[in-house]
């Protein structure tokens, strides 16, 4: 989440509440000239955080919060992953598995879903963009407008597929229903 500050100092005083409010659960933080973002892996946390926010003054700001991670298709992780991993990050360590993770935040997260082998090759890329529930609608609007179209909705809210005029897909995810 983005939480917009008056200043550099008042995010910096916001970060170290945090910090001694949750203790060792280790949320992400970024402080800029006038914000502060923040993320972590589960929800008693983020309420923590959002009513810390609300103590120091502190707004919230979903519109600002996006995340990209990179899908591709392949029915073997093991082959490519090790490939894509030191091509993203330098070093085989950062494939998990089913991810290669940059442990720097510099490069967007890659993962592989899996498929079953096929000729001739599908799609094998796709994008799949985070963002907050409430500004998944507006996201929609513009994409229709500027030419896509939903493809895929059946899973709403966790992630809803759009396709551009060419049929790239791009999946907008939420938190919601996970």
């Amino acid at each position: 989440m983005r939480f917009v500050t008056s200043s550099f100092v008042a995010g910096a005083r916001f970060a170290q509440a945090v910090g001694e409010a949750i203790g060792d659960r280790t949320p992400e933080l970024r402080i800029g000239s006038a914000y502060v973002d923040v993320s972590c892996r589960d929800q008693s946390t983020a309420d923590r955080i959002s009513a810390l926010a609300v103590e120091h003054g502190l707004t919230a700001e979903p519109t600002a919060v996006a995340q990209l991670e990179i899908g591709l298709d392949t029915a073997d992780p093991a082959e490519i992953g090790p490939f894509w991993a030191a091509v993203l990050t330098g070093s085989t360590d950062s494939f998990t598995g089913s991810d290669v993770i940059d442990p720097t935040g510099r490069v967007a997260n890659l993962w592989f879903q899996g498929t079953t082998p096929h000729e001739p090759l599908r799609q094998r890329f796709h994008l799949d963009l985070w963002l907050a529930p409430e500004v998944v609608p507006a996201r929609i609007e513009a994409a229709i407008a500027a030419g896509g179209k939903v493809v895929y909705d059946e899973e709403a809210p966790m992630f809803i597929v759009l396709a551009d005029p060419q049929g790239n897909k791009v999946c907008l995810c939420t938190s919601e229903g996970r």
